[in-house]
């Protein structure tokens, strides 16, 4: 569990901007591993998950809560449970539940997602309707929408609070159901000065995680109504997120929860000088006024370099990112980079940009 100090030394040399799931547990959060009351947590026994639970369902203003492992199979359960096979999820066509979290709504939910592009990733209520399948025995029916605040692919855009109401009211009063895949909830409330609770009221279900920008190292929840967790809590055993004494990561999971987003504006403010830096170097494309949260994407082609070779540069650099597609570059701030690493980051772009690029690149 516990680092050497030369690892430790090891990871503060790198600036890893490749993801914030990539971030450390506190002491704080050390500690309270260590010291973590524990029980069954199958049979509902774990005194700390308990707390983790309860506490999450008080902060979302709903009935109740579930631990699970990750985000992936907090948004699998939540489709599990509001549809059934053969229906489709109305979702933005970059979604992470659409590209990344391996088609499992329909190998194992067996739905099929019904997409569109949005600009900005922000899905309304005139994009989503005409999703919606008529009543017709010979279509495959629409079982639930879902949206993704903050949206990751999109450069962690914000969902304005209206449209999110506006979705749920309009798709409730069409019988439908709505999940948010709230992964980085936190950063949005931060962005936007509200609750979480405030920003997601008017949503069935919401899935955040606690091991991104909150800095655990394990672990996301879902919340709801009484009846939505019961439901959940029986596809989590199916799907096998059954944890036994994981007290020991549920504890890191309530510092998480209660020191760690307060401190998101300094995420934010990170991404916002790194984007503004970035905007000021020859051959990269990107609004550095579109940067609201911790994600900043832009993009390369004007450098005639690729992405992967870009990031493979600023690698032997010790400076960590990823590219999204061909010409496009994603770096997430989070609570292990600071002001000074993101201006090593800066420094590293400026001098591998300023390299010849590679002669196939002008071919």
């Amino acid at each position: 569990m516990y680092t050497s100090s030369a690892q430790e030394k090891n990871a503060i040399d790198i600036v890893d901007l490749r993801s914030d799931t990539v971030t450390r547990p506190s002491a704080a959060m050390r500690r309270a591993m260590s010291e973590a009351e524990v029980g069954d947590d199958v049979y509902g026994e774990d005194p700390t998950v308990n707390r983790l639970q309860e506490r999450a369902a008080e902060m979302f203003g709903r009935e109740a809560a579930l631990f699970v492992p990750s985000g992936s199979m907090g948004n699998l359960i939540a489709i599990k449970v509001w549809t059934q096979p053969s229906n489709e999820v109305i979702c933005e066509q970059r979604a992470h539940i659409n590209q990344y979290e391996l088609a499992s709504m329909s190998a194992i939910a067996g739905c099929m997602p019904r997409t569109t592009p949005a600009p900005d990733g922000i899905l309304t209520w005139d994009l989503i309707e005409p999703l919606i399948r008529p009543k017709t025995y010979y279509y495959s029916q629409t079982g639930l929408v879902s949206l993704e605040n903050t949206h990751n692919m999109h450069g962690g855009t914000v969902y304005p609070p209206a449209v999110t109401e506006d979705v749920c009211q309009r798709a409730h009063s069409a019988g439908l159901r709505v999940h948010l895949d709230g992964a980085r909830i936190f950063n949005a409330a931060v962005a936007l000065g509200k609750t979480a609770a405030d920003i997601t009221r008017n949503c069935d279900s919401v899935m955040f995680c606690l091991s991104k920008g909150l800095g655990a190292p394990v672990g996301s929840m879902l919340v709801g109504s009484s009846e939505f967790i019961q439901s959940a809590h029986i596809a989590r055993k199916l799907l096998g997120g059954g944890m036994r004494q994981v007290g020991v990561l549920a504890a890191a999971g309530l510092i998480a929860l209660e020191e760690s987003p307060k401190n998101l504006h300094r995420d934010h403010e990170n991404a916002k000088f790194l984007a503004d830096g970035l905007a000021k170097m020859k051959g990269i494309s990107l609004d550095p006024t579109k940067v609201m949260t911790n994600i900043v994407i832009f993009d390369v082609r004007a450098t005639g370099r690729s992405a992967a070779d870009i990031c493979s540069e600023l690698g032997k650099r010790k400076i960590l990112s990823g590219p999204t597609d061909k010409y496009s570059i994603r770096m997430v701030t989070h609570c292990d980079v600071n002001r000074a690493g993101i201006e090593n980051a800066l420094a590293a772009i400026a001098e591998v940009l300023s390299a010849r690029a590679p002669a196939a690149a002008h071919s």
